[in-house]
């Protein structure tokens, strides 16, 4: 069978290295891709915001299941679109991919069917915001309502803090903002949790945590994720049941209401308070860097999940996982998440050797004449897979010292919460 990927970051090739493993699947294809896909599909040069150009290629091809990656397109409405032309896609279509593309559709949401969320106010313009600001009590979350690669949520301790992200925000930091929201900082510890749904059935896809800030510590501006972990350390029996009866069932309920329903990953970012689960936000596709941990450790054949999910039988599908521990640490451009410097070479990836409990995933790269260039802030995940988070880090630190990129960075307080060092 002949599958097709849209993306071209790490959690793409992580996806297309566990697809790969299948003997069911002949050939993959990567929309656009990057330099590791380039060693195990075919990279296909297309504009992945052009989903005619994406259709033609696909019939031409005929490529038989594709896979959405990331949250731009679906948020566009490419499911729509290829559905329309009778081509099956891993992915929610545009009405509920707004879970992700819409912070204040989904506190909307979360208030009208009683799923516990953060307390919120939504206000549209710069002067209500401020004034909002002046009689709250710190700390504060301010967050842009759309997508913003991760980037656009602002923890304010004070005053300042808040008058700042007010006015990156309407200053159009994240692009045109019409609204803004405001909501209570909850104080508790974060955890990622997954589920896949065919549409008609929901079946548990693992947890995970990341490491969202730039710097050692948490400290520093948000990015797109610096590292990750999964299991999180939080993941219980009764914990599971809160979050699929108190937030799932609900949120999936509330689409169906709205005549639709959610096919794919759906990635609820929670905030554990004491043992209850508040939803902070929703993605509607697998994480980055979530993925590169959480797909290493399931032992199912990944294309026979997908598949049943596409033709609605993943109530026939039973998932296994390896009892292990997976750590991913993110090497980034020198200067992300400002302003950093691409086409930087990267020597010595074909030199390492990897076993099958290690592995490097291309985020931003790019191959030029066989050697591997950056092409983004974000440019290689390494991940290994142990019986403890503190051997997969030492597997982790040992790779990237093998590689020895000059020109990048990386977090080496990745896992900090889970390992006593």
């Amino acid at each position: 069978m002949k599958v097709g990927i849209i993306g071209s970051g790490g959690r793409e090739h992580a996806l297309c290295h566990a697809i790969k493993k299948s003997n069911k699947v002949d050939e993959i294809f990567c929309f656009p891709g990057n330099a590791g896909t380039n060693s195990i599909a075919v990279n296909v040069n297309l504009d992945i915001s052009n989903f005619k150009s994406i259709e033609e290629y696909i019939l031409k091809n005929k490529i038989e299941i594709i896979v959405i990656g990331p949250e731009q397109p679906l948020v566009d409405g490419i499911v729509d679109h290829l559905e329309e032309k009778k081509i099956k896609v891993f992915g929610p279509n545009k009405l509920a991919s707004k879970l992700e593309g819409s912070k204040i559709f989904t506190k909307n949401l979360c208030k009208q069917y009683n799923i516990p969320t953060a307390n919120f106010g939504i206000f549209e313009n710069k002067e209500k915001s401020l004034k909002f600001l002046h009689n709250c009590k710190f700390p504060i979350v301010v967050k842009a309502d759309g997508l913003a690669a991760g980037k656009g949520v602002y923890i304010c301790e004070n005053n300042k803090d808040g008058f700042i992200a007010v006015e990156e925000i309407f200053n159009g930091k994240f692009g045109i903002a019409k609204e803004i929201l405001i909501e209570e900082f909850l104080d508790g510890e974060e955890m990622s949790f997954f589920i896949i749904s065919d549409g008609k059935d929901i079946k548990k896809f693992g947890t995970a945590q990341d490491h969202k800030k730039v710097g050692e510590g948490d400290v520093g501006p948000n990015t797109g994720g610096m590292g990750a972990y999964s299991p999180s350390r939080l993941e219980n029996e009764l914990l599971d049941k809160k979050i699929l009866k108190k937030i799932i069932e609900p949120t999936l309920k509330a689409l169906k209401n709205m005549n639709t329903n959610f096919k794919g990953f759906l990635y609820a970012g929670l905030m554990i308070v004491k043992n209850e689960p508040y939803l902070i936000e929703y993605n509607v596709r697998m994480g980055d860097p979530e993925c590169q941990t959480i797909l290493p450790r399931l032992k199912t054949d990944f294309f026979e999940v997908l598949n049943a999910t596409v033709n609605e039988k993943l109530n026939q599908i039973k998932l296994e996982w390896f009892n292990t521990k997976t750590l991913s640490i993110v090497q980034c451009s020198k200067g992300y998440p400002g302003t950093y410097e691409k086409n930087k070479e990267i020597k010595n990836l074909e030199h390492v050797v990897l076993n099958e409990d290690e592995f490097i995933f291309h985020a931003g790269t790019k191959i030029d004449n066989s050697r591997v260039f950056s092409n983004g802030g974000r440019v290689l995940n390494f991940v290994a897979k142990a019986e403890s988070f503190k051997k997969s880090k030492s597997i982790v630190l040992n790779l990237i010292k093998k590689i020895n990129w000059k020109d990048g960075f990386y977090r080496k307080d990745i896992g900090y919460k889970v390992i006593d060092e």
